[in-house]
């Protein structure tokens, strides 16, 4: 029960690796707030986060809107009086060639991936500093490190995440706010379980481990990094991608 008392918002956590975090910290003890476009798409999260004897709301929470975000952080406010833990995890794709790739492709990634991540990052702001306490994880991508051919919007977002990250966390280290990211390389989620078998062949004899990760990889490093365990661990980037990226 590392985080015991901590109320942690999650984005994107209705299914896959977000999904997993918010199973992972509830069950370490945090009250944990689904931020969700629909809410009733993260019914089967609370309902298990709920089976197990955690804590869990959800809440409207559209990461391309500005209002939306700051509403959302006033609802769990309103709910817990604090928010310790944001985690930045809702992203989206829409993988083309770059010559294929119009504006509105580079335009919906960027939007959701990156600005939504100094969106959610902004509003929860003022509570962090006024309590002089406080974690932002973001999700990233071992794309962001290594690049991918017909991902040029995905790898330039998730890039981007990491230099966010640096900056956010050299500003905000005097008011003890922690901000780490962690770049996932390719995990079990919908997308690989569509791969065809020699697709999948092919990426497997990529990975030094010879195996793709699980969502609970990941979210087990964000209950470390969101924990006492990690006080002085602040600016870093986590890679869990088996060893793809050496």
């Amino acid at each position: 029960m590392r985080l015991a008392d901590k109320t942690v918002l999650i984005t994107g956590a209705n299914r896959g690796i977000g999904k997993a975090i918010a199973l992972r910290l509830a069950r370490e003890g945090a009250q944990v707030a689904i931020g969700a476009r629909n809410v009733t798409t993260a019914v089967a999260v609370l309902d298990e986060i709920a089976d197990s004897g955690g804590q869990a709301i959800a809440v409207p929470m559209d990461v391309t809107d500005s209002a939306s975000c700051e509403a959302a952080v006033a609802s769990v406010l309103a709910q817990w009086h604090k928010i310790d833990v944001l985690v930045n995890n809702a992203g989206i794709t829409r993988d083309a060639l770059l010559l294929r790739m119009n504006e509105e492709q580079w335009d919906a990634v960027i939007d959701t991936n990156l600005k939504g991540v100094y969106r959610c990052s902004r509003a929860v702001l003022r509570p962090m500093l006024k309590a002089r306490s406080g974690c932002i994880i973001n999700i990233s991508s071992v794309v962001g490190i290594t690049g991918n051919a017909g991902q040029a919007n995905y790898a330039a977002a998730k890039a981007g995440i990491i230099g966010f990250t640096k900056s956010l966390a050299l500003e905000l280290a005097a008011r003890n706010i922690r901000v780490n990211a962690i770049a996932p390389g390719y995990m079990e989620t919908e997308m690989t379980q569509e791969l065809a078998p020699e697709q999948r062949s092919q990426l497997l004899s990529r990975i030094p481990l010879g195996k793709t990760g699980r969502p609970e990889d990941v979210a087990a490093a964000t209950a470390f990094l969101v924990s006492d365990d990690a006080a002085y661990i602040t600016g870093q980037t986590l890679v869990i991608d088996g060893g793809i990226s050496l």
